[in-house]
């Protein structure tokens, strides 16, 4: 279905600029969106450390080019061919390879694929839900793998590395709000003491008591982790996972290597999870949506997250890769 809004819009086009992909705020046309059966409204995305490496060129995440950037976004339906939306409807999306294979969300339009769309829990704002965003809801996908487990309160303390970012800190809000016992890793526990344990953390450790070559077996003291950050940092958590432990691994923040061995796995029951939240199912967004919308407290979530307009995002871009970025950070694309 071609568009029968036409109108001129900002976005953030990731193009290619002498062999190189280089990105920057750009005037587009909706006429020059793809032809996918929604056209969304967008009034909000947020900044992720994908988003950091598509749009920073640090890493290759665009896998053709000129893409308009952005993993997330959230606003309403402006047009549909599809009956299960109509003009109006709150709607956001996560993953499904925005940003990499298809047009994203920092812009003020978007045309997505019908199939892509979550509904906008009642009890939340756009704000919010980018504000959650893919990080808070790739936290939760690791929340409720711990929970599938069978792991429960009680039963000891539940890790969560790269605790000061998006991911991390969500997920110590959403284990906290569970009442888990949560121990957070962060590369800046002095800096981020009051931050984390206002989050609910019961005690900070330094990122280097983790960032280091492993035993092949640690001291038992993780009954689940939550780690986004791999290389060295998860390899320790798994070595002092707890027998029947539960790791769910989500992130390379700290590289993509993993030098562990096969002796937590056939000693300890460990069980490694990987959490993928590009291509989870319909099922599993909905799931861990609709338990968002019950366990985040809105005034913990708002002391996370800050709004800036879509034409910082190139400056925020390299500020998460180096990790300067604190918490959330929400795109207001109409700013």
């Amino acid at each position: 279905m071609g568009p029968s809004v036409q109108e001129m819009f900002n976005a953030i086009l990731i193009e290619d600029v002498d062999g190189k992909p280089k990105a920057g705020l750009t005037r587009m046309s909706t006429e020059q969106l793809p032809a996918e059966a929604v056209l969304v409204r967008v009034s909000h995305s947020a900044l992720n450390y994908k988003d950091g490496l598509a749009v920073s060129a640090r890493g290759r995440i665009a896998r053709s080019l000129p893409m308009v950037a952005g993993i997330d976004l959230a606003g309403t339906v402006e047009e549909s061919s599809c009956p299960a939306w109509k003009k109006g409807d709150r709607v956001l999306v996560n993953g499904f390879g925005l940003s990499e294979r298809y047009w994203g969300g920092y812009s003020q339009f978007a045309r997505m694929k019908s199939e892509w769309l979550v509904r906008i829990p009642d009890e939340l704002t756009a704000e919010e839900v980018m504000a959650i965003g893919t990080a808070g809801y790739t936290s939760m996908l690791c929340v409720l793998a711990i929970e599938d487990h069978g792991i429960k309160p009680g039963d000891g303390p539940v890790l969560v590395t790269g605790a000061s970012g998006g991911v991390g800190s969500v997920a110590v809000m959403l284990l906290s709000a569970l009442g888990y016992e949560v121990v957070a890793a962060s590369g800046r526990a002095e800096d981020n003491e009051k931050f984390l344990s206002d989050l609910g953390a019961s005690r900070l450790i330094g990122r280097n008591e983790l960032a280091r070559a492993a035993k092949p077996l640690e001291a038992e003291t993780w009954a689940a982790v939550v780690d986004s950050v791999g290389s060295e940092v998860l390899a320790t958590a798994i070595a002092q996972t707890r027998y029947e432990g539960i790791v769910a691994a989500c992130g390379l923040a700290g590289g993509t290597g993993l030098a562990s061995t096969v002796m937590p796995f056939i000693l300890r029951g460990v069980t490694l999870r990987g959490i993928d939240s590009v291509m989870a199912s319909q099922a599993r967004r909905q799931r861990a949506w609709n338990r968002l919308a019950e366990l985040v407290d809105k005034s913990q979530l708002a002391s996370i997250y800050s709004v800036e307009a879509m034409s910082e995002v190139p400056r925020l871009a390299h500020e998460i890769i180096d990790g300067k970025i604190r918490g959330r950070v929400v795109i207001d694309v109409n700013a």
